[in-house]
């Protein structure tokens, strides 16, 4: 069977008849990063003495006949923020480069104990930060559907070790879309869970009150499995959640018939790229023709939510990146006469260049005499983007929406001008800032072969229903 193929259920149903082992699997899975990844770049660091330990314990399981865990011998990749003992945790930065974690995420025990098998860290834009992938130390990754094009960010490289197939699933990180765009950009599930439904335990932060831990899979059956492994209550996490899991994949059996799916007016405004909307459009078609019910609604303060995050999203960065100082742990800048040099010169050395620009945004909107005028006025206006999205769902289920203006851009494209990158993010911050659910669900590719994906986005611990609309958006295609 060809790797492109290969699915959670697939694994699971091979190891129990015998016809493949965990080790043969992720022997195979190596292989093709090693004669693939080259022009991809996707992975930093792989963790094969780790990886091939675990699935020799997966094929004594399946040699014993005993019942096989969710994941047993799926070969997953984690996004190079969340850390693996033992295995470099750089967040794709030069300021943690040889920085090994004595300690597991949360997320990557509860996978490994579903009995994944995790072959390595993916690469990612410098500390989450990056619409593109562009802004990784150790190199951009490529989207494997088109060399020449970015495989969106900042989770990049755990899309497109997905969409290369050198992954069944992976894991990644979405603070204002990075999970969502890189999905659609790769033609891949991508899902954002409610805050505080997943662990950040072992995430290293960005925005403390934006960042979630998701996964990356090629279809929603895939996604739900992986989601209800990693999901669930952490004590090592004050902001996780005491709420049951629901069951995710028995919801996707579930008929979508009258679920209210809302339309977000202002998601299709000026900017949209014509064949981004026309897949979204047949997407609402095809739920239409399930038998839901399509209802406008209207998110009136949208139009803040890009301005609201970059003031949010740095000023938490400012905070959580200072302790990235050369004194405990990674780079440490040489020939400095006094701390205080040694500082200067180990950030400036380690930190790149759209890092320091969100440090220093950050920076800025803390400060005496512009915190109220910024930090304490996005605030505000972030509980409005919450009340918009809290109202819509008293008269809808789901909402459904584009994901990105437009397609994957080219590589080099946007990286002279922030503001226009910021601006890939329109569609997505707002549901980050609001803390509700969302995921992209490939719907289509454009004339020239790029993926489109379509954001479908749920309320408060709505993952449930938002995968089974998510579901049936896939059926409809099949």
């Amino acid at each position: 069977m060809e790797l492109e193929s290969w699915t959670i259920d697939a694994t699971r149903s091979a190891l129990a008849a015998g016809t493949i082992t965990a080790t043969e699997l992720a022997e195979r899975h190596y292989s093709e990063i090693a004669e693939q990844d080259k022009k991809i770049n996707s992975f930093l660091a792989l963790s094969r003495e780790r990886a091939m330990a675990q699935a020799a314990r997966i094929d004594a399981l399946a040699a014993k006949g005993d019942p096989l865990p969710a994941l047993a011998g799926v070969p997953v990749g984690i996004k190079d923020v969340l850390t693996m003992k033992g295995s470099p945790a750089t967040a794709g930065s030069l300021i943690l480069k040889g920085y090994l974690p004595p300690y597991d995420a949360t997320s990557v025990t509860k996978l490994e104990a579903a009995g994944a098998v995790l072959l390595g860290k993916l690469n990612c834009d410098e500390f989450a930060m990056g619409s593109s992938n562009e802004n990784s130390a150790y190199g951009p990754v490529l989207n494997p559907r088109a060399l020449d094009r970015v495989p969106g960010g900042s989770s990049g490289g755990s899309a497109a070790a997905v969409a290369a197939n050198f992954a069944i699933a992976s894991l990644g990180t979405d603070t204002g879309g990075s999970i969502r765009q890189p999905a659609s950009f790769c033609g891949v599930v991508g899902v954002l869970p409610t805050y505080g439904r997943v662990s950040r335990y072992g995430l290293i932060a960005f925005a403390s009150s934006l960042d979630r831990v998701g996964p990356f899979t090629r279809n929603v059956k895939d996604a739900a499995t992986v989601l209800q492994v990693i999901a669930g209550q952490d004590v090592m996490d004050a902001t996780s959640s005491e709420r049951p899991v629901e069951d995710y994949v028995a919801a996707l059996d579930q008929p979508v018939e009258g679920l209210r799916v809302g339309v977000p007016q202002e998601y299709f405004g000026e900017g949209l790229d014509p064949e981004v909307r026309a897949a979204v459009e047949r997407v609402l078609d095809s739920l239409k023709a399930a038998k839901c019910i399509i209802k406008p609604v209207s998110l009136p303060h949208t139009r803040y939510a890009i301005p609201v995050y970059y003031v949010i999203a740095t000023a938490e960065a400012s905070s959580n990146l200072s302790r990235f100082d050369g004194v405990r742990f990674g780079l440490r800048a040489e020939e400095s006469n006094t701390l205080a040099a040694m500082y200067r010169k180990t950030r400036d050395e380690g930190f790149g260049a759209e890092v320091k620009r969100r440090i220093l945004l950050g920076t800025y909107v803390l400060s005496a005499g512009y915190y109220d005028a910024y930090y304490r006025k996005a605030q505000q206006v972030r509980t409005l983007l919450t009340r918009d999205f809290l109202s819509a769902f008293h008269d809808v289920d789901v909402l459904v929406a584009p994901v990105t203006p437009t397609p994957a851009f080219k590589l080099g494209e946007k990286t002279d001008d922030p503001v226009k990158m910021y601006l890939e993010d329109i569609y997505s911050v707002a549901a980050s800032l609001a803390g509700i659910c969302g995921m992209s669900v490939p719907c289509g590719q454009t004339s020239a072969g790029l993926p489109i994906g379509v954001q479908v986005m749920g309320q408060h611990f709505g993952e449930a229903t938002m995968l089974r609309v998510a579901h049936a958006i896939e059926a409809s295609r099949a």
